[in-house]
């Protein structure tokens, strides 16, 4: 029953992250910092290479080394035959150098004997084409035998090394995302899911999808197929449905191995896995026996970033959401992955700025991390990632550019684990700036299935609001519904499409106790599924934003309409409503143009203690947004950072950290008394600040 109860609540409209974490003084000692580590794959290696290159690892300041990620073939190289004692060599060799070690379960490359004796266990494409042996995460996670099999091997792993003081922590597969499998077991057990969801009642499952509308009604849950991409028209419940599924597959798939893992392991081993941090896939943060979440990131592959330097330094923004949407799931995070210098997969693998690798590890460090892992020690002389360099370069021993940066970052966290104080408190200004950013990957699933307008993006319309507060110095956790809203004297609620009567109480409730309450464009217009209510658009909110909605709109992508607050304009092209305020409810923006010019935009109202602002326009620079948002901090006098695009900065364990992903220099403001540790009041692009807080 506890499963079936565990299955139906991640199958219910909405997904809430709810973490197995241990406090974090258990596995991560706060005086520590940070730990740095680095990937290192032995079966890659000739063995008498093995104790040079881990030498040179725990030489160059390295912690903790990860082992055995895609060595399925190595540790099992037959059915049912297991193969441990080169791992154990590398093990030891690793404790004689006092690195501790973070082993994998291996199950993005099963073998080729296991694909070649069961090619069910293969991703089917829409298409009907199977993917074959030779890449790597081809293995369908609904595939029944292939999820039983990764059992058998981890349980393996578990009982050799659950117990062994030198292992500290596992990570479950390698970036294991979405995959949308058309096999037959896919279909089962989509079938099995939603018999599960709707009670067996097909009936329900009919009224959920809008089955009335174009003759789509189902007599039996046998009747119900893929939703394939190739259809026009496609159903939105129905698809709706389909991602919860495809995102539980990959979140139960992660549960499962924890499962079986913690069987044989000690306590004090944790369980985490790598994420590449797709926040819209949905399954990022849903697994619930992990005692923790990390990511993965890389920089620069053709991203442009922003200015002239932007393509070798990255975006700004790419690490601090990662980092302030990863931190709040647990408390505890990490980076499994972080770019250690040129890549050779992406789009243009251009060469990263001086001091850019540094940078990177200093903006993971500075949003809380616990850990830092980079992909990966050697570079390979073979296979896919040829020219994927690591720490080390093609000769074996000499570091490569990014790697004398990790060094660089290695002995700066010893200077700052010399400088800390376990009593030293946040900055009250800083903490008087904190928001939560309300977010569910199912209003993006939503709204990206009906945009409106082909130029809107849910993901962008969020990271406006994102960089208004990074700009302003705030410290942000994008959090899900199941997060208390008190702690967050602002909470932001952008395009918050699908809402239910427990969500508007709890909004409410936050509101009346003296929350600040803001929401933008597209939200209360739906119910869980996806329907819209069977009343007027908006109507579900109207009583707590003060105001009902008029109509929304749009202009040509080579055009411009205008709103005006405070007798400033600005520009918006993608998205603007307009609404009709109550008596009590103050007017901030209008509409300075078009037909409806001096209607209202932008609605502000208090209620109880706290108040409610709606932004219903989307603005083509963000800064009519952002300015919103500098009105409702004044209300409580609370100070503001003003930083140009590019510059951010945090505070954690008594010290500030700033950095410039910018292409100028930017003369950085200091608090009175700080004491500057690392860098210079001028930070050069790609260049880092840290200081003790007073």
């Amino acid at each position: 029953m506890k499963h079936k109860l565990l299955m139906m609540a991640f199958a219910c409209v909405l997904l809430i992250p709810s973490g197995a974490a241990k406090d974090r003084k258990e596995y991560f000692p706060k005086k520590d910092l940070t730990l740095v580590g680095a990937y290192y794959y032995p079966e890659h290696w000739d063995e008498s290479q093995w104790e040079r290159d881990l030498k040179k690892m725990a030489e160059m300041g390295f912690e903790f080394t990860h082992f055995a990620e895609f060595a399925w073939a190595q540790l099992e190289p037959e059915q049912g035959r297991y193969e441990f004692g080169w791992l154990d060599r590398a093990i030891a060799l690793a404790a004689k150098y006092n690195l501790k070690v973070v082993l994998c379960t291996s199950t993005a490359t099963p073998p080729v004997w296991l694909t070649r004796s069961h090619p069910e266990i293969l991703i089917k494409n829409e298409n009907g084409t199977t993917v074959d042996h030779g890449a790597r995460q081809h293995a369908s996670f609904s595939s029944t035998f292939y999820r039983e099999y990764s059992m058998k091997m981890i349980a393996e792993l578990g009982k050799r090394y659950g117990n062994d003081k030198r292992v500290i922590g596992w990570q479950l597969d390698n970036e294991p995302g979405v995959r949308q499998d058309y096999n037959t077991d896919a279909l089962n057990r989509f079938r099995s899911f939603l018999k599960r969801k709707y009670n067996n009642d097909i009936s329900a499952l009919n009224k959920a999808w809008g089955a009335a509308f174009w003759s789509q009604v189902y007599a039996s849950f046998e009747q119900i197929t893929f939703p394939l991409p190739a259809n026009w028209g496609q159903n939105p419940h129905q698809l709706l449905d389909w991602k919860r599924f495809s995102a539980y597959e990959a979140a139960s798939f992660m549960d499962e191995q924890a499962d079986v893992l913690r069987k044989y392991t000690n306590p004090d081993q944790w369980i985490t896995s790598n994420y590449i941090p797709n926040y819209a896939d949905g399954h990022f943060g849903q697994s619930k026996k992990l005692d923790f979440n990390t990511y993965t990131r890389y920089m620069v592959y053709g991203d442009p970033g922003i200015e002239e330097l932007g393509f070798r330094i990255g975006d700004p923004m790419r690490i601090p959401f990662a980092n302030d949407f990863t931190r709040p799931i647990d408390g505890i995070y990490g980076v499994m992955e972080l770019q250690p210098g040129q890549v050779n997969w992406g789009t243009r693998n251009s060469l990263p700025y001086p001091g850019a690798v540094r940078l990177w590890l200093w903006s993971v460090f500075a949003g809380g991390s616990d850990l830092t892992c980079t992909y990966r020690f050697r570079q390979p002389l073979f296979g896919d990632e040829q020219f994927h360099q690591g720490i080390i370069s093609t000769d074996g021993v000499t570091p490569s550019r990014g790697g004398l940066e990790f060094e660089k970052f290695i002995n700066e966290i010893a200077l700052l684990r010399k400088n800390y104080d376990p009593g030293s408190a946040l900055p009250a200004d800083y903490t008087n700036r904190k928001v939560g950013i309300l977010y569910t990957h199912e209003n993006v699933w939503s709204m990206e299935k009906r945009k409106l307008n082909n130029t809107w993006d849910t993901e962008r319309h969020i990271q406006k609001y994102y960089k208004a507060l990074k700009r302003f110095g705030a410290p942000v956790d994008v959090i899900y519904e199941g997060k208390d809203f008190s702690n967050y004297p602002v909470l932001i609620a952008p395009a918050y499409e699908m809402v239910d009567d427990s969500l508007i109480t709890a909004w409410t409730d936050y509101v009346k106790n003296g929350g600040h309450l803001v929401l933008s464009v597209r939200s209360g217009w739906k119910d869980r599924m996806s329907h819209l209510f069977e009343a007027p658009i908006a109507d579900k909110i109207a009583p707590l934003i003060g105001a009902g909605y008029d109509f929304h709109d749009f202009v040509p992508a080579n055009q411009s309409g205008n709103v005006e607050m405070n007798g400033k304009k600005y520009a918006w092209n993608n998205w603007s409503e307009g609404l009709i305020p109550l008596n009590e409810t103050e007017v901030w923006a209008t509409h300075a143009d078009q037909f409806y010019k001096g209607t209202p935009t932008v609605t502000h109202r208090k209620l109880g203690k706290g108040t409610v602002t709606y932004i219903g326009t989307e603005t083509e620079s963000g800064e009519l947004e952002a300015d919103v948002l500098k009105r409702i901090y004044a209300f409580s006098n609370t100070s503001l950072m003003d930083f140009p695009e590019g510059v951010w900065m945090e505070y954690r364990d008594g010290f500030g950290i700033a950095v410039n992903y910018s292409s100028k220099n930017y003369p950085f403001p200091l608090p009175a008394g700080a004491k500057i540790l690392i860098g210079t009041k001028e930070i050069e692009p790609a260049g880092v600040l840290v200081w003790k807080v007073k």
